[in-house]
C-alpha cells in the first residue's frame, strides 16, 4: 500500500504520517528531511544555492539515507546522523531555495520512488501529483496559516510568531508557484482540515478514511 499525504508546512504532516505508518505497518518516509539533507549539503560545502547545476550535481551525488522506525526516524547525509540539525533555522531557509530546483527535485523524486515502492507512508508536497500518482490513498493536509505558524513557532522559538508567520506565507507561495512539482492538491485526494482539532481527531478522521 501507498499513502501519500501532501500539504503546506506545519500542517501536521510527519506527525500524521509516522502515526498512519506505525499503525498500518508500513515504512514512513519523510520527503521533506530528504530536501533538508541537500540543504545541508549545500551549506557544509559552501555552494551558492543559485547555481542550480552545481546543486542538482550535488543532490545527485550525496548518499542520503533514512533509517529506524516511524518514531525514530534516522536522517543520515554520508553516514552521518543530522536528524536534529536539518531542523535548525538556517538548514530550513536553504531547504525552501534548493527545493524549488527542477534538478534537485528529479533527483529527490527517484530515489523517493526506489524507496518507497515495497509499500509506505511518505508525506511532502508533490507525493500524489508527481511522486505516486497512482498511491492507494491520497490525502492533503491543511490548516489555516496562523494556527500552523503557531505550531511552528512552539516547536522553534527562534523567530517571532509574526516572523514565523511572514516566513510560512513565503513558503507556501514559493511551493505552490514553482514551475516543477508545484504543490497543489490532487484531484482524487482527501482533504483534511486541521484547524481547530488535535492530533488524534485528525488521526481518527484519516484512518476512518483509509478504511
Amino acid at each position: 500500500m501507498i499513502i501519500a499525504i501532501d500539504g503546506p508546512s506545519a500542517s501536521g504532516k510527519s506527525t500524521l504520517g509516522r502515526m498512519l505508518a506505525r499503525a498500518l505497518n508500513l515504512l514512513y518516509l519523510d520527503t521533506g528531511s530528504m530536501y533538508r539533507a541537500v540543504a545541508l549539503a549545500t551549506i557544509d560545502n559552501q555552494i551558492d544555492p543559485g547555481d542550480a547545476e552545481a546543486v542538482t550535481d550535488l543532490a545527485n551525488r550525496i548518499e542520503i539515507d533514512l533509517e529506524g522506525n516511524p518514531d525514530s526516524l534516522k536522517v543520515l547525509l554520508a553516514g552521518r546522523d543530522v536528524t536534529e540539525r536539518i531542523r535548525k533555522e538556517d538548514v530550513t531557509a536553504m531547504s525552501s531555495v534548493v527545493s524549488v530546483i527542477p534538478g534537485v527535485r528529479r533527483a529527490m523524486v527517484a530515489r523517493q520512488r526506489r524507496m518507497g515502492e515495497r509499500g509506505a507512508v511518505l508525506n511532502g508536497r508533490d507525493i500524489g501529483t508527481v511522486v505516486f500518482p497512482d498511491a492507494d490513498v491520497k490525502f492533503f493536509l491543511t490548516a489555516e496559516p496562523e494556527e500552523r505558524a503557531e505550531r511552528r513557532y512552539h516547536e522553534d522559538q527562534s523567530a517571532t510568531l509574526a516572523q514565523t508567520l511572514a516566513e510560512l506565507a513565503e513558503r507556501d507561495k514559493r511551493d505552490s508557484t514553482r514551475t516543477d512539482s508545484p504543490l497543489k492538491i490532487a484531484d482524487d485526494a482527501i482533504v483534511v482540515d486541521s484547524t481547530g482539532k488535535n492530533i488524534d481527531q485528525v488521526f481518527a478522521e484519516m484512518m476512518e478514511r483509509i478504511g
